[in-house]
C-alpha cells in the first residue's frame, strides 16, 4: 500500500514539472512568413521585403482564384536595416503581429547583391535562427530586385513562394537547367573548398506595378509573370556568370541531378532531326594524381526514349538505332565539355573535382587546395565517357515520312 502511494505521489510531481502550452502561439498573434526577399538600397542597408500568408484569403475557393477571401493570398511588407536581425525587429514598425519563420520556404537575394557582397553573411543569419527552415530554398532574383518577385502575385498557385518552387522543381525534373538548392545545401557548398555553389535564377517578366495588384490574376494573359532563368555561379561566395542552355544542362549533367530532358540531334543534312527524351541518368566522377596533375574523370549513362523524328529514318532497325545513339553520346559529351569551359573560365570549380580529389587522394589535396580554384582548376583536362541507350521509340517505329507503320 505504502509503496502504491508513492507512486502516486511520483507521478504528482512529476506532473507539475510538465509546463504545458508554455511555447504557444496562437494564430493571432503571429504573421506566417512564406517567403523573404533580401536587397540593399543605395544607402547600403539591407531591405527585407515579407511575403505574409492571409488565412482567411488562402482557405477555401479555387485553386486559381487568388484565395477563398476577396483580397491576395498574402500581404507583402518591407523594412531596412543594417544586418538581418535588425530587419525584421524593425518590421514590427509595420506590421502587428510577430514574425514567425517556421513556415517559410524561400530566400529571394538580389542579383547586385549577390556580385557586390555574397552570401554569406546573409546565410549565417538565417542558419543562426531557430525557427528558420534549413530547407527553405535559395533562388537568385536575376536583372529583378527581390522585392519584385516577392511581390508578384500568381494565378494558378495561391502563394506566390509555392509558385516559385514548383516551378524550380518541375523545370529541374523536366527540363533540367535548374537546380533546386536549400539553404542547408547552399552552406554546404559556401564552406566547401573543392566545390562552390550555383543556384537558380528567377525574374520577374512584365509590368512590376501590375504584378502586384489583383488584376494581373484575374485575366487570362497576365501582366507580370515569374520565370526561372539560368543558374547564378559563384566564386569565393559571390556571383561571378550565369549560365543558360546547354552550359546550364551540361552542368547539371556533371552534378548528377540531371532528372528528365529533351536531347535533338542532327540527322544527315537536317539540324535537330531527332528528339531524345531521357528519362533518367547517372553521373559518376572520380579524380586521381597522374604525372604529378590531378585527372578527372567523368561517366555518364543515359536512357531514354525516341520522342519525335523530323526525317525519314527507320527505328526498326537496329543500326539506325546505334546511329542514333552514337549521335547522342557525342551531342551529351559536347554539352559537358562547354560546361567545364565556361566553369575554367570563371576559374570556379562548381562541378566538386576538388572534393573527389580530396577523397581519392587528401595528401594531393593538401598541397593543391590553396590555389585549386586559380591554378589548378582551370588547366584540368576531362575524360569524358557517355553511354546512351534507347529504349523505347514509341508507337511507331516508322516516322509518317516512310509511310505506314
Amino acid at each position: 500500500m505504502i509503496r502504491k502511494w508513492a507512486f502516486v505521489f511520483l507521478m504528482l510531481a512529476c506532473i507539475s514539472f510538465v509546463s504545458g502550452c508554455w511555447s504557444k502561439k496562437e494564430l493571432t498573434d503571429i504573421s506566417l512568413v512564406s517567403a523573404l526577399g533580401i536587397d540593399k538600397n543605395e544607402k547600403g542597408r539591407y531591405v527585407g521585403t515579407f511575403q505574409i500568408i492571409n488565412p482567411g484569403n488562402v482557405a477555401g475557393g479555387m485553386q486559381g482564384g487568388g484565395g477563398g477571401g476577396q483580397g491576395p493570398a498574402v500581404s507583402v511588407y518591407s523594412s531596412t536595416g543594417d544586418n538581418l536581425v535588425e530587419v525584421s525587429r524593425r518590421a514590427s514598425t509595420k506590421i502587428s503581429r510577430r514574425l514567425y519563420y517556421a513556415h517559410t520556404n524561400l530566400v529571394v537575394i538580389s542579383d547586385e547583391l549577390a556580385k557586390k557582397e555574397g552570401l554569406s553573411d546573409m546565410m549565417d543569419a538565417l542558419d543562426r535562427d531557430p525557427e528558420f527552415r534549413s530547407t527553405a530554398r535559395v533562388v537568385i532574383a536575376r536583372e529583378s530586385s527581390a522585392a519584385e518577385i516577392v511581390k508578384t502575385l500568381t494565378a494558378v498557385d495561391k502563394i506566390p513562394s509555392n509558385k516559385v518552387i514548383k516551378t524550380m522543381e518541375l523545370t529541374e525534373k523536366r527540363w533540367g537547367e535548374h537546380v533546386n538548392m536549400n539553404v542547408q545545401e547552399l552552406l554546404k557548398d559556401l564552406v566547401s573548398s573543392g566545390k562552390e555553389p550555383v543556384v537558380t535564377g528567377f525574374r520577374m517578366v512584365g509590368n512590376a506595378r501590375q504584378g502586384k495588384k489583383m488584376e494581373n490574376i484575374q485575366q487570362t494573359a497576365l501582366d507580370a509573370v515569374l520565370q526561372a532563368d539560368g543558374i547564378a555561379v559563384f566564386k569565393d561566395d559571390k556571383l561571378v556568370d550565369w549560365l543558360q542552355g546547354e552550359h546550364a544542362r551540361g552542368t547539371l549533367w556533371i552534378l548528377d541531378k540531371l532528372k528528365a530532358t529533351g536531347i535533338s540531334v542532327d540527322w544527315g543534312n537536317k539540324k535537330e532531326a531527332i528528339v531524345y527524351k531521357m528519362v533518367r541518368q547517372k553521373t559518376k566522377v572520380s579524380a586521381s594524381m597522374k604525372n604529378g596533375q590531378p585527372d578527372i574523370s567523368i561517366n555518364v549513362r543515359a536512357e531514354g526514349d525516341i520522342g519525335e523524328t523530323k526525317v525519314p529514318v527507320n527505328l526498326a532497325n537496329s543500326r539506325e538505332l546505334l546511329k542514333i545513339e552514337k549521335a547522342l553520346e557525342k551531342e551529351i559529351e559536347t554539352e559537358i565539355h562547354k560546361a567545364i569551359a565556361s566553369a575554367q573560365k570563371n576559374k570556379s570549380d562548381i562541378f566538386g573535382f576538388g572534393e573527389a580529389l580530396h577523397r581519392s587522394n587528401h595528401k594531393a589535396w593538401r598541397q593543391l587546395e590553396n590555389n585549386w580554384d586559380d591554378n589548378h582548376f582551370p588547366r584540368i583536362r576531362a575524360q569524358i565517357k557517355v553511354d546512351a541507350h534507347i529504349r523505347r521509340t514509341g508507337l511507331r517505329n516508322k516516322p509518317y515520312h516512310l509511310g505506314s507503320s
